[in-house]
Order: C-alpha cells, then sequence, then structure tokens
C-alpha cells in the first residue's frame, strides 16, 4: 500500500523463490471442480506467485524490465481464460508517469441484456517498489505479499468468471501499475472511465492477502468498512462472517491508501480493499524479505474459493444491493 510505508515506520517499526519461468507462462487450467467452493487450491496460486515475487522480475518496479514481464504474464493470463480487451488493447498506458507504464484491463461482458450495463471493476497493483538497499546481499524487493497476493487473487477470480461465464453484471478486471508511485495506474484508470461515461457500481480491490489474521473472528476486512454496507452484503453470500472491521484500518485511514480510493473519488460509489495484513501478521512490507516462501498458499487458495460466491451474489443480484452509508 502506498504512503502506507510511512505510516508503518512512524507508528509501528513494522519489518512480505525465484521460480525460472518464461515470461510469456500462462498456467493451464485444471478440470474445474463439482464444487465452486474448491475452485482453486495452494498449488495453483503458488506457481502464480513463485512467478509474479520471483528474483526474475526484480520487483516488478513501474517502467521497469521487471513489471513488463508481469505484463506479459497478465495478458497471456485474460487471453487464456476468455477476457476480451477493455480497450483497444489488454494495455491502458498511464499518462501521468514519465516511464512506459500500463495497467492490465479486461473485461467479462454480463449475460442479462439489461444488468450487463452496470459494471463491477476489481481489481489490485501489480507494481512494486524494485530494487532497494542491500539486506544480507539481497536487493530485490519481492513484492510477494504487496501486491503479487492481491494480483494472484484478481487473475483466478478472472479465470473462474472467464471460464463459467455466470456474471449477469459486467466484470473489468484490472491490474495496475505505479500504484507505489502514489496510486498513479488506478487514478489514470478512474478517471478515463468517468469521462467516457462508464456506470460504475462497485470497485472491489485486493491488497496483501497473502498471510492469515490472527485471533479474529472474520476471515478479511475490508477498509471503509463504515461507508457502506459491504460487508454485509459479503457475509450473506458467503453464509459466514468472511469480513470484518479492523480497527487498526480506520485508525490509519487505509481507505485512503490503495487503489480503491480512485475510484471512490471519481464515481462516488461503494469502493473497497478486502485485506488479511493487518499489522501484526507480516514483518517485511516494503523490505527484501517480503518473499513467496512466507506466503500462505492454501489461505490464499482459500480467499478465492470463499470470494467466488460474494462476487457471483453481487453480479447477479437483481438490484443493487451495495449502498453507500448516509
Amino acid at each position: 500500500m502506498k504512503t502506507l510505508i510511512n505510516v508503518l515506520a512512524a507508528l509501528l517499526m513494522v519489518n512480505c523463490g525465484s521460480a525460472q519461468v518464461s515470461e510469456t507462462t500462462v498456467i493451464e487450467s485444471p478440470a474445474l471442480p463439482d464444487s465452486g467452493d474448491m475452485f482453486t487450491n495452494s498449488e495453483r496460486i503458488g506457481e502464480m506467485m513463485n512467478y509474479l515475487a520471483s528474483n526474475d522480475l526484480k520487483g516488478r518496479d513501474s517502467g521497469s524490465e521487471g513489471i513488463e514481464m508481469a505484463a506479459k504474464y497478465i495478458e497471456n493470463y485474460f487471453r487464456s481464460y476468455r477476457l476480451q480487451p477493455y480497450f483497444e488493447t489488454y494495455r491502458d498506458t498511464l499518462s501521468n508517469f514519465k516511464k512506459p507504464s500500463y495497467n492490465i484491463v479486461g473485461i467479462i461482458e454480463g449475460n442479462d441484456p439489461d444488468l450487463k450495463d452496470e459494471f463491477i471493476l476489481i481489481g489490485a497493483h501489480y507494481d512494486h517498489i524494485g530494487t532497494i538497499k542491500p539486506e544480507n546481499g539481497d536487493f530485490i524487493a519481492n513484492g510477494a505479499n504487496d501486491n503479487a497476493s492481491g494480483t494472484s487473487t484478481v487473475l483466478e477470480l478472472a479465470r473462474y468468471f472467464g471460464t463459467q461465464k455466470t456474471n449477469k453484471r459486467s466484470l473489468i478486471f484490472a491490474l495496475f501499475s505505479a500504484e507505489e508511485k502514489g496510486l498513479l495506474g488506478s487514478k489514470h484508470l478512474a478517471k478515463k472511465l468517468k469521462e467516457e461515461g462508464l456506470n460504475l457500481y462497485t470497485m472491489l480491490n485486493f491488497e496483501m492477502t497473502g498471510v492469515p489474521l490472527k485471533g479474529k473472528d472474520y476471515f478479511m476486512y475490508i477498509t471503509g468498512y463504515d461507508m457502506s454496507n459491504l460487508a454485509e452484503v459479503s457475509n450473506k453470500y458467503a453464509k459466514e462472517n468472511l469480513v470484518g472491521f479492523l480497527p487498526t484500518a480506520k485508525e490509519f485511514n487505509l481507505y485512503q491508501r490503495s487503489d480503491n480510493y480512485p475510484f471512490h473519488g471519481e464515481f462516488g460509489v461503494p469502493s473497497h480493499t478486502f485485506c488479511t495484513f493487518d499489522f501484526t501478521n507480516f514483518n517485511y512490507y516494503h523490505k527484501v524479505g517480503d518473499e513467496p516462501d512466507l506466503m500462505d498458499f492454501g489461505h490464499m487458495a482459500t480467499l478465492v474459493n470463499k470470494t467466488i460466491p460474494v462476487i457471483e451474489g453481487i453480479a447477479n443480484a437483481p438490484s443493487q444491493e451495495i449502498k453507500l452509508s448516509e
């Protein structure tokens, strides 16, 4: 989360494998299981994470060769699972950053003749901070938790809806660049979509989902919890206490520190970030230790599997259930 580093340094002093995989690699889809509850698994998540957060990508700094490899990986993934490019291509070139940088944006059109004109945007940033001051000879800030984890979550959600086509409303899947430079990727896309008159219903963002919460009676939290009824709606479709309130998130104003915020600003619609980082369960934020081997791939797979019925419910409800708080 951009600017969160300053909060961590000032308030908490908090301290997130290099697989040799081709930049054009796309993991082939296994046979779809009978139950949507088990759509993905830790092995599949691990393969994705070990590529996106590998040393080969050198920390995925915006405008670098490493993030270009990640961009190609995401594009091939979208193409493989039948997402259409939202623009002429999957790439949305940033106009607010000096180096060539791209959001990767795909769409799955809704299957209802009326509801397909309402859009849900599902996103995560895929950039990180690149190379930094060495620690024990390691200078690559791999960015596994921040935010290869959120990227992998969004890619697997895209795979589900791309292959199942169960959504009545249209789904936009966006992976943002230059989040670490000040939310520049999401700011660029939000402004662009607003100018073209997109009918955005809600924006659902995923950030730092690589390790589980501890000692909580909910599985993940959302930023801006009291700004809408998204948690209530999510828990209804999950049929459990999936989404809860983290007081620290409100205390540190995390709502404004990730890619949900530009969409709230431009569209004034419910826009939230789902997260499982609570300042106590991970000590390598913006450090070289943010490596895949510290991630809990089983937890990540469970998060995807539990989130699928939530998005499906939101996408298929006859009316827009998520409302901003008064």
